[in-house]
């Protein structure tokens, strides 16, 4: 297949267009999941597929999948998608591009009058970030069975607005039950990291995922006066947190070159200048690519917190709120995409996922890969994440590849004149 080409400059295109909802000052978005912004995303997207011929169903989660029908409509789909949902200071490519490196398979597809064996789909999943509904990727969580509808419904922001809600606010609460039979899943992402662009290559062929442990913590003192109160008798509360936060950092670099561990949102009460914290709220992400070294980093954070709690006479509760082991992806789609890559003639590499994709989710329920493409200074997650047309142009050529290699297999489909 490597005489199909598709259109970069239509693809880059429709990511500035995309950029331009929630766009924020520094150039990046701010297209938090399930907001009016994320409803005129997702109206967009919905727009664009319609408009390349397919059929729309959107389940129960929320989860849009716009499908072009294939010659043996009984064939399970071959799947490709991300999500549209970002960071409050995030990108333009983030989850984005894979949505819309797939619409542009599809628009491919059709300018080629190409008829797949199987049927093709796009997915946009909800809320993958996790940003303001936790845990991530909790929609493609319950697609792969992994957590139940009402759990998902019942995810609630720090204002104490659910998913279920706000789906229904914005008109994403689909008919559709959550979950169905996919013939391989396909997604296409920046890195995210430094590696492909220091190393000069194009493509990163994603053979793993790390795991990961989500926790969060309120961590309970007394609040007391900041000038009467004696340094020996408090029970400072953020003190304890800053000390969890340095044994965190500790954790993760102890397990190194690997592991990553985070402190990344905290809430102090009752925040006034002159008052001992009584009360902290933070949360905690450690990663490694190794389940048995992750078990060990969560043996270690629980053990430093006990140790805080001793120390500073204070009270902690700490919540695992999501966990998933280290993920392999399958090999037959891994090998889709090395093939595709190869045929394409651009410089690769294999590579490890440090971030979470709804791909690993996938994962459990079919054949999967993943399609790395550099991003510049390996920045993601902010403003300022940039990618180059041609990088973007060649991983939607890879990814264009591996799906037709899937859809056609042992069908000895071709492309059709109209």
């Amino acid at each position: 297949m490597s005489n199909i080409r598709i259109n970069g400059e239509r693809l880059w295109d429709s990511l500035m267009e995309m950029a331009r909802i929630g766009a924020t000052e520094k150039g990046g978005v701010c297209r938090l999941a399930l907001t009016d912004l994320d409803r005129q995303g997702r109206d967009l997207f919905v727009k664009w597929a319609k408009e390349a011929g397919c059929t729309i169903t959107v389940d129960r989660m929320g989860n849009i999948f716009a499908r072009r029908e294939g010659r043996n409509p009984s064939l399970p789909p071959v799947m490709t998608g991300s999500h549209l949902d970002s960071q409050p200071t995030g990108g333009r490519f983030d989850g984005v591009y894979g949505v819309l490196a797939g619409l542009e398979v599809l628009r491919t597809l059709n300018d080629l009058n190409y008829e797949t064996e199987a049927p093709v789909e796009v997915a946009v999943w909800t809320n993958e970030e996790g940003s303001r509904f936790a845990p991530a990727m909790v929609a493609s969580g319950v697609f792969a069975g992994v957590f139940d509808l009402d759990y998902g419904l019942s995810r609630a922001d720090l204002d104490g607005k659910t998913m279920g809600q706000e789906l229904e606010r914005i008109g994403y609460a689909g008919d559709q039950p959550v979950g169905k039979p996919v013939g391989a899943y396909f997604e296409a992402h920046i890195e995210q990291g430094p590696i492909l662009e220091a190393e000069g290559k194009t493509i990163g062929i994603v053979t793993h995922a790390q795991g990961q442990r989500w926790y969060e913590v309120v961590l309970t003192g007394q609040e007391a006066h900041a000038g009467p109160t004696p340094m020996p008798i408090r029970r400072d509360a953020l003190l304890g947190a800053a000390k969890i936060v340095q044994a965190v950092n500790k954790i993760g670099l102890d397990n190194a070159p690997v592991a990553c561990a985070t402190v990344g949102l905290m809430q102090v009460h009752p925040n006034s200048r002159n008052v001992i914290p009584g009360r902290v709220f933070f949360t905690i992400d450690l990663r490694h690519p190794d389940d048995d070294v992750l078990s060990k980093m969560d043996r270690e954070l629980r053990a430093a917190i006990d140790e805080v709690v001793a120390d500073g006479r204070l009270e902690a509760k700490v919540e695992q709120i999501f966990y998933y082991a280290p993920v392999p992806f399958e090999e037959g789609c891994v090998n889709a995409v090395r093939a595709a890559t190869a045929a394409a003639g651009f410089s690769n590499r294999d590579i490890v996922s440090g971030a979470g994709h709804d791909a690993c989710y996938l994962a459990k329920v079919a054949p999967t890969g993943m399609i790395f493409i550099p991003c510049i200074d390996g920045i993601s997650h902010n403003e300022i994440e940039d990618a180059k047309p041609e990088w973007v142009a060649a991983g939607a050529e890879v990814l264009l590849g591996a799906m037709l290699e899937r859809a056609n297999a042992g069908s000895g489909a071709a492309a059709d004149a109209a």
